[in-house]
């Protein structure tokens, strides 16, 4: 079993769009997020710590500007704590292990696949491709990831 923490050498290897947000809180621009229209197969790490976070048979075009979820492929690694900054009440995601602000979940989803918009900052994210997944300890995940829908 892989272990996933937070290390100084992980941070201090951070660009500064992704420090800004994985460790200040912050958002990117909408629309400029690297992972914004990908569509290969594959799975979606956390930059920091490499803990599993979502698949892309469950990232879906939400129009918000941010790649979009249904759900985490590994919901231990993901804690959702009240945010009321911005003069608003939202769901803040965060990774377990590196403790990196990843974006904010809402209820307006596809009805069909739970109803959930887990909305994500590309700038917290690492994609592995599926042809990568297992030569980067990440096999266990295999039957997770799909062609994107």
């Amino acid at each position: 079993m892989n272990k996933y923490s937070k290390t100084p050498d992980a941070v201090a290897r951070l660009s500064p769009e992704q420090h800004r947000v994985t460790q200040q809180n912050a958002t990117e621009r909408p629309g400029t997020g690297e992972y914004l229209d990908n569509k290969q197969p594959g799975i979606y790490v956390d930059i920091v710590s490499g803990e599993p976070l979502f698949a892309s048979s469950d990232k879906f075009e939400s129009g918000c500007g941010w790649p979009s979820f249904t759900k985490p492929v590994e919901p231990a690694n993901v804690n959702e704590l009240r945010d009321g900054t911005h003069g608003m009440v939202r769901t803040e995601v965060r990774s377990v292990h590196g403790d990196s602000h990843l974006g904010h979940v809402f209820p307006d989803g596809p009805k069909d696949r739970g109803g959930l918009r887990y909305c994500i900052n590309s700038a917290s994210l690492r994609f592995i491709h599926r042809d990568d997944m297992a030569a980067e300890g990440y096999a266990d995940y295999l039957a997770q990831v799909e062609d994107v829908r």
